[in-house]
């Protein structure tokens, strides 16, 4: 069954909540942009891919009243069906236009029904989709925590200064800089499972925390591979917003 939370912004799509709306665009839009461009294999232009993935998008909440968690299609699974859904049907309309007709387009409920039907994600999807959620907890956290405790975990943690070094920065002692630091982990543990059960539609999605150094559980001997984690996601998330936003001028 799918969670109270995953529901909650389903029901905020369905509204058209332009707040949910965004959410999912900023979150996930990188994602689905270098997955078009790839399909694509340069034979549609970055207007086409930014119309196309927020199509996606939209048949994404429009599908979501068909959608029966029992048959264990995945979120990122599901994301990725109506993608290339939408990118076919694009394709088919070009086809049709330079032709005069065209094969009839699958229907959505074809393209992504179940957990074994649509595109086969890859590892390197599946992890973007993971990143994509850890770097949302992250953007939710840094809102609401305190601008100093946030700059500390980023000075300590994403840029990798040493204790000594951010304590002296800031003029204030290491236990300081140590509890800061506790503050930031505990609200980013809090928002990194409710971001999970958001945007997850199977236990095993759920579970890849876990599974990726980012346990939520908070444990005092995991907080440096905690560290290490969210560090190491933080900048391949950059690293594909940089590469978005080159696609976009070029």
């Amino acid at each position: 069954m799918l969670s109270n939370l995953t529901t909650g912004f389903i029901g905020r799509l369905r509204a058209r909540d332009p707040a949910a709306w965004f959410e999912l665009w900023e979150t996930f839009g990188p994602i689905l942009r270098a997955q078009l461009h790839k399909w694509g294999r340069g034979r549609i232009g970055f207007e086409t891919v930014e119309d196309v993935s927020q199509e996606t998008l939209a048949a994404l909440a429009d599908s979501i009243d068909r959608h029966d968690p029992n048959k264990g299609a995945r979120f990122s699974t599901w994301l990725l069906a109506i993608a290339k859904h939408t990118l076919g049907g694009e394709i088919d309309r070009r086809m049709a236009k330079k032709r005069g007709s065209g094969r009839k387009p699958v229907e959505l409920d074809e393209a992504w029904a179940g957990a074994h039907d649509g595109p086969s994600p890859g590892s390197r999807y599946e992890q973007a989709v993971f990143d994509a959620k850890v770097e949302a907890a992250i953007r939710q956290a840094e809102r609401e925590i305190d601008f100093m405790d946030f700059s500390v975990y980023r000075m300590r943690v994403f840029d990798g200064q040493t204790g000594k070094a951010v304590a002296e920065a800031l003029g204030v002692s290491e236990p300081t800089i140590s509890r800061r630091l506790s503050r930031v982990r505990d609200v980013l543990r809090q928002r990194l499972s409710e971001v999970m059960l958001k945007y997850s539609f199977t236990q095993e999605e759920v579970a890849e925390a876990a599974r990726n150094g980012v346990d939520p559980n908070p444990t005092k001997a995991a907080d440096a591979l905690f560290d290490d984690a969210m560090a190491e996601i933080y900048h391949r998330q950059m690293a594909l917003r940089r590469e978005d936003e080159i696609s976009r001028v070029e």
